[in-house]
C-alpha cells in the first residue's frame, strides 16, 4: 500500500509538470505497466482530480477541476515559489501584494522545518525596493496572456509616448516584462508592422476581435528586439559607442529600457542608448570607469569635448 501511495504521488507529480504525456512513456518513468498507469489514474479520478485520457494514442492529461488541487513540489521548486511570492507582493501588478502574501503564509505554513528555515532567512535578511514602474491590473495580464495564447486579436484603446491617443486591432504574440513596465509585442495589421505598446497606456475593449493566424515573430530574441525598440524610440538622442569591457560586464550595469549592449570581441562591445539629454548619455558611459569611444549622434560627439575640456579646466584649478 505505501508503494502504491508513493508511486501515486509520483503519477501525479509527473502530471503537473508537462500537459499531455503518452501512457507508454508514464510506464516507462515509473518502472510499471501500461495497465498498472490505467489503474493509477483511476484511483487519482476517485480522489477527485480530473485526469482526461487523450483520443488515440492512450495518453493523459491533467485537467482544470472545480477546486484547486494540491501542488506537489520539490524542494527548489517550493523554495522558487516562495521567493516568486515574496518578489510579486512588491511588484508592479495592481492589487496582487496582498493575495501574494496570503498565498505565502499558506505555503509556508506546509513547508517542511528545512525550507521554512531557508525561505523565513531569505524574507528576514532581504529588504525589499518598491518597484518604480506603474502598476497594471492583473485582469489586463491575464486578458491579454489567453489572447496571446488563444490567437484573438485585440482591441484597445491607446496613449502614446507624446500623448496622441488612437484605437487599435492587433495581433498580440507575447508579454515582456522589464521589471519596471509590462510591455506587449503584437501585429498591427492596419500599420502593416511589428509594434511594442506600454500595458499602463492602454485600455483593453470587449469582446476580442477575430482570430489570427500567428506570425513568424520579429526576431529569435524577442528580449533584444523589445530592448532595442525601447533604447531608441522614446528618446530624442540615440547614441552610438564602443566600450571596451566585456559585453556581460557591461550589460549588467544597463538598463535594458534605455541601452541594447552586443559583443565585438571578448573585450570590447558596441553600446546603443538612448536618453533625451546628452549630458545623461555621455554621464552613463563614463560611470562605467572603462574606456570607450562615442560615434554618434554629432552633437554627443562635440558635446563631450566641451564636457572634457570643463572637466580638465575644474581640476586644473583645484590642483
Amino acid at each position: 500500500m505505501v508503494e502504491t501511495s508513493a508511486r501515486l504521488l509520483r503519477l501525479l507529480s509527473l502530471l503537473q509538470v508537462r500537459r499531455d504525456w503518452p501512457g507508454a512513456e508514464l510506464a516507462a518513468r515509473l518502472g510499471v505497466t501500461p495497465r498498472t498507469i490505467r489503474r493509477d489514474v483511476e484511483r487519482l479520478r476517485g480522489l477527485g482530480y480530473p485526469v482526461h485520457a487523450s483520443a488515440g494514442v492512450t495518453g493523459y492529461r491533467l485537467g482544470a477541476g472545480s477546486e484547486l488541487p494540491p501542488l506537489l513540489l520539490d524542494d527548489e521548486e517550493a523554495v522558487a515559489v516562495a521567493v516568486g511570492l515574496r518578489t510579486a507582493a512588491g511588484g508592479t501588478v495592481t492589487g496582487i501584494a496582498e493575495s501574494s502574501v496570503r498565498a505565502l503564509a499558506k505555503l509556508e505554513r506546509v513547508l517542511p522545518a528545512r525550507l521554512r528555515h531557508r525561505v523565513r532567512a531569505l524574507g528576514s535578511m532581504t529588504v525589499p525596493l518598491p518597484a518604480a514602474g506603474p502598476a497594471v491590473p492583473p485582469e489586463t495580464l491575464t486578458a491579454i496572456a489567453g489572447a496571446c495564447r488563444d490567437h484573438e486579436s485585440l482591441r484597445f484603446d491607446y496613449r502614446a509616448h507624446d500623448g496622441g491617443r488612437s484605437t487599435r486591432l492587433v495581433e498580440p504574440y507575447r508579454l515582456v516584462a522589464t521589471g519596471r513596465r509590462w510591455y506587449l509585442v503584437a501585429y498591427d495589421p492596419a500599420k502593416p508592422g511589428w509594434r511594442t505598446f506600454r500595458l499602463d497606456r492602454l485600455s483593453l475593449r470587449t469582446p476580442n476581435g477575430p482570430r489570427f493566424t500567428p506570425r513568424e515573430p520579429p526576431g529569435p530574441d524577442l528580449a533584444a528586439y523589445v530592448s532595442r525598440g525601447l533604447s531608441g524610440a522614446p528618446y530624442r538622442y540615440r547614441g552610438r559607442f564602443t566600450v571596451h569591457a566585456p559585453a556581460a560586464e557591461v550589460a549588467e550595469r544597463m538598463p535594458a529600457t534605455v541601452a541594447v549592449v552586443e559583443p565585438l570581441g571578448a573585450g570590447t562591445c558596441a553600446l546603443t542608448a538612448g536618453s533625451d539629454s546628452l549630458d545623461e548619455l555621455a554621464l552613463w558611459v563614463a560611470l562605467l570607469g572603462v574606456r570607450f569611444e562615442a560615434h554618434e549622434p554629432p552633437e554627443l560627439v562635440a558635446h563631450l569635448r566641451a564636457l572634457a575640456g570643463r572637466l580638465t579646466a575644474a581640476a586644473d584649478a583645484g590642483s
